[in-house]
């Protein structure tokens, strides 16, 4: 049975760092900084039989921009439409509703994201970023 959870105490922090320690996005993170980043978002687990086999977190203020990071399925179960399961979740969660920007950051998952609205920037150009 899958299910997806928003509620951070189901969530294996540890299982979560393992997976973000190694991955592009978010090599060398530690578990500190992981419980930092969870603390500080909307979070969602997805469970297999009750054992976590992805997650995704929201940073947002509830109106204006929401921004999906952390996604993950664990490759085991990756090609069972479990993404967009946790995706789905994550879009039709009611703490979120009401909120009028999304934005990500993906290098090879624009497939998984345009089935739920998300399209490239229209005006690129305006956004800044820094980087330490």
């Amino acid at each position: 049975m899958i299910n997806v959870s928003t509620d951070k105490t189901k969530l294996d922090v540890p299982f979560i760092q393992n997976f973000l320690k190694d991955i592009y996005w978010a090599a060398g993170r530690t578990i500190e900084e992981v419980q930092t980043t969870i603390d500080a978002s909307v979070c969602f687990g997805i469970y297999l039989n009750d054992k976590q086999i992805g997650f995704a977190r929201v940073i947002t203020d509830y109106v204006v921009f929401g921004y999906v990071m952390d996604v993950f399925i664990i490759e085991e179960h990756r090609g069972k439409g479990y993404s967009s399961i946790l995706i789905e979740a994550m879009m039709n969660e009611p703490i979120l509703k009401n909120i009028q920007i999304w934005r990500l950051a993906t290098t090879d998952a624009h497939f998984l994201y345009r089935k739920f609205g998300f399209t490239q920037l229209e005006h690129p150009e305006k956004l800044m970023e820094k980087k330490l």
